[in-house]
């Protein structure tokens, strides 16, 4: 999402280029850029009113530096305000000290709200919480199975008493049993309807009275547009939420709801679902996903995705193999299992800054080398794995080898020398000889090599071959900072 919105963006900067200074004149239509990109990317028409007139303000009255253009001023100007509509820093979850923390998960059905529910409580969890999931949604049996079915797969107590029982008799004794064993956290899964109406109104005041929650959060489908606001406004004015829980940002929503929910409810979004899987729920940082919309990258959360995926020893056994020239396929595929852990190839390489202008081809072709190498690992013996000395001596084993992973002589043996050049490089990057992106990135244009070469990657017709700036340095958790900064092949 938002890549339409951040090329809007930068249209909107392209007017001022080669200006002295911001005026009214030159800034009138950067600003109708802003606004068109706005109301595209389905923002709430009042919240685009109120943002273009805070920007026009700030952009004229702004001091222009030497050394700073203009269109340089005006991003910054656009992203302080998009950082303060959607709500100026992450906001994180109530905890109480003495009693159950209670959550009450709102909004229309099909919104995810189950999944967010199940994806809270495994969040909960990796951060040494212990929490009770409650199955109030009586009205669609199958609500209740699939969070059972999820608590059970994240390890996370469900509490139901099936769907006869009126949701608020359930959320009050699933409160009972989290104070009774020592719950720190109550999730309520709430029904959903098709849309808002009276009764569900109705039902979700008696559920608050009941449980008195100290957050209730507002799911909402990042793809339902400009109708976010009303949603907002219709739940926190009958029920009062504390704050949101945005979905389906992995879609190809146009990110207007992220824009929309703050400013009409003045309640902030808390977390961000980025994807199916329950551990895709992270916690909303205002700034981070401001400097995504104009194209600056994620390098936070990019980072934290490493940290929570690499333990300390593989960190140092990889960098001490990378720093002898040992790094094998095992070790390679190691990484790749990695990367899909983290998320799409794609999706991770839009969070490094000037990578946004990567267009959907080069990232299907990166992915497509990935499966194409990982077949021919698949097909490797574990001493070919371990030492692929040997299949640059025998092409008896290289021939097996594309026999068993499905591709030509020729692709295993492009592979073979692209591997080998690229363990040089990244030698060389480990002890800070060559500036780039060292790691898996490298590895996906440059193994195999079939598509365009990727700024700041390896790729093309020059394989391996690195362009860009310096990699960003990606630590383990509960491992200090290295002195020098290392790139995704240091893991």
């Amino acid at each position: 999402m938002f890549d339409e919105l951040s090329a809007r963006f930068e249209d909107a900067v392209k007017g001022l280029r080669g200006e002295n200074q911001i005026s009214e004149n030159n800034v009138d239509e950067a600003l109708k850029q802003v606004r068109r990109a706005l109301l595209d990317a389905d923002v709430s028409l009042s919240v685009v009113k109120e943002f273009v007139e805070e920007v026009r303000v700030k952009a004229i009255g702004a001091e222009v530096v030497r050394g700073v253009n203009p269109g340089q001023k005006f991003i910054q100007v656009v992203h302080e305000q998009l950082v303060e509509v959607m709500g100026g820093a992450n906001a994180p979850l109530a905890n109480v000290n003495d009693e159950p923390t209670v959550v009450l998960m709102a909004g229309l059905q099909g919104a995810g709200k189950t999944t967010a529910t199940a994806k809270l409580g495994l969040h909960l969890k990796e951060e040494g919480r212990r929490a009770l999931m409650v199955a109030a949604d009586v009205y669609r049996p199958a609500a209740i199975e699939q969070l059972n079915t999820l608590g059970s797969q994240i390890g996370v107590e469900v509490f139901s008493l099936g769907s006869d029982v009126d949701p608020e008799q359930i959320a009050t004794a699933g409160l009972a049993k989290a104070r009774e064993e020592g719950f720190d956290t109550l999730i309520v899964d709430t029904a959903g309807r098709l849309q808002i109406d009276t009764q569900m109104m109705d039902e979700m005041v008696r559920i608050r009275s009941a449980v008195e929650p100290n957050e209730v959060l507002l799911v909402v489908d990042s793809m339902i547009g400009q109708e976010a606001a009303d949603l907002t406004r219709a739940f926190h004015d009958k029920v009062g939420i504390t704050g949101a829980v945005l979905t389906k940002l992995d879609g190809d929503s146009r990110g207007g709801a992220a824009l929309s929910i703050r400013k009409v409810s003045g309640q902030p979004i808390k977390f961000i679902g980025t994807g199916e899987k329950v551990e895709a729920l992270q916690p909303f940082h205002p700034e981070r996903m401001a400097s995504r919309i104009l194209g600056m990258g994620d390098v936070l959360t990019l980072v934290e995705k490493a940290q929570k995926e690499v333990e300390i020893a593989d960190a140092e056994l990889m960098q001490k193999k990378l720093q002898e020239a040992t790094f094998d396929f095992s070790d390679f595929l190691k990484q790749m299992r990695l990367i899909k852990r983290m998320g799409s190839l794609g999706g991770l390489m839009k969070m490094i800054p000037g990578m946004n202008k990567l267009d959907d081809g080069m990232l299907k072709s990166g992915e497509e080398q990935l499966k194409k190498v990982e077949a021919m690992i698949g097909s490797m013996t574990v001493d070919e794995r371990t030492q692929p000395e040997l299949l640059a001596a025998q092409p008896s084993r290289r021939r097996r080898l594309a026999i068993g992973s499905g591709h030509t002589p020729a692709e295993v043996d492009k592979v073979l020398a692209d591997f080998q050049r690229m363990r040089g490089m990244m030698k060389q990057m480990s002890n800070g000889n060559m500036p780039g992106m060292g790691g898996l990135p490298n590895m996906a244009s440059g193994m195999g090599g079939g598509g365009a070469a990727m700024p700041g990657m390896g790729g093309g017709g020059n394989p391996g071959q690195v362009r860009g700036g310096r990699g960003n340095g990606v630590t383990p958790r509960r491992h200090r900072p290295l002195k020098k900064k290392k790139g995704f092949g240091d893991l």
